[in-house]
């Protein structure tokens, strides 16, 4: 059972960490010697063959379209503002859209390939490590072993690359980039979510496969001092099936342990998710990231750091909350 005064110390302490957050992303942009504003203006100028006449005038008439201007305690206020609202005006980069309207753009490209990528790890892994670390496991499954320490070892963006030159350069399998052919017309049609997938196969055999190698050696350790424990001893005495012993007494008491380790290695899973995006010029929040960086839009740059942030403090608190469905032992009550 779940104490309402649990739940609320559970929110304030998001709440904390979304501020503590918010913070460190509003003020270490600000470090930067760069004006994102003038740069941009002056390459337009050069872009465009014209003179720079008028520049100060426009710099300063875009500082105050973006708030730029103001003192740095009252663009601190207005950004927590903006946090709350979740609504980071407009990006400096590709004025006049919103912040708002270009994560909407590219967020579901990055919840797709995240998303199915990291429950296809999660769900593989376990059961791989359950099945290593489990006595009766057969012999030709321990070869996977090594495998996952490699593949746990190797970043997630140097396996997209193996994969790329492999299945795209000698093999020509799969496409080098995108989310869809240039071609192809988005749609709802059969066809259309064949080529989707087609292209997000690389990205996500990157992301499963970094993931999955550490998922399964967690596993099976746990596994293994799930064995040994008194009371599958007892289970083994009391005649019971050896399949009954594996799913319900060493696997789900494994669980627990394997759950806590996922949510902690979210924050992980999601620079890899940005690096991979990056990599395959997929559609999503890396490219974004990575554009936003490069010509300073801190409008995007926060709204999208907010938004990753936001997501793993929310999964975080959902795993926490459903700790007792996995463990009745476990009570957030008091007494």
């Amino acid at each position: 059972m779940i104490s309402r005064r649990y739940l609320v110390r559970r929110i304030l302490l998001l709440v904390t960490v979304m501020w503590t957050a918010a913070s460190i992303n509003f003020f270490i942009p600000k470090l930067s010697p760069r004006d994102p504003i003038r740069e941009r203006l002056m390459l337009a100028a050069t872009q465009g063959g014209r003179n720079q006449t008028g520049l100060e005038a426009m710099v300063e008439a875009y500082n105050q379209q973006f708030g730029l201007d103001q003192p740095l305690w009252k663009q601190y206020l207005t950004a927590m503002l903006k946090v709350v609202r979740f609504d980071y005006g407009y990006s400096i980069s590709q004025y006049p859209r919103t912040v708002n309207s270009i994560i909407k753009d590219a967020l579901p490209w990055t919840l797709g390939l995240g998303l199915m990528s990291i429950l296809i790890a999660f769900v593989i892994g376990t059961l791989l490590g359950a099945l290593l670390g489990w006595p009766r496991c057969p012999r030709w499954l321990r070869i996977f072993v090594p495998a996952s320490m490699l593949t746990s070892a190797v970043p997630a963006f140097v396996l997209g690359f193996l994969l790329i030159y492999l299945f795209a350069f000698q093999l020509k399998i799969f496409p080098l980039s995108g989310a869809y052919s240039r071609t192809a017309t988005p749609e709802w049609s059969l066809e259309f979510a064949l080529d989707i997938a087609k292209h997000a196969f690389l990205p996500a055999c990157a992301l499963v496969l970094f993931q999955l190698g550490g998922q399964a050696l967690q596993m099976r350790s746990l596994m293994v001092m799930t064995v040994g424990e008194d009371y599958i001893t007892f289970a083994e005495a009391k005649g019971l099936r050896p399949r009954r012993i594996f799913a319900r007494y060493a696997v789900r008491n494994a669980m627990l342990p394997q759950v806590t380790g996922l949510v902690m290695s979210l924050g992980t899973f999601v620079f890899s998710t940005v690096l991979v995006e990056t990599l395959f010029a997929y559609p999503g929040l890396g490219g974004l990231i990575n554009g936003s960086i490069q010509v300073l839009d801190y409008n995007l740059l926060y709204g999208i750091t907010m938004i990753l942030v936001f997501a793993v403090c929310i999964a975080t608190l959902i795993v926490d909350l459903i700790y007792p469905l996995l463990d009745p032992r476990i009570r957030y009550e008091k007494g």
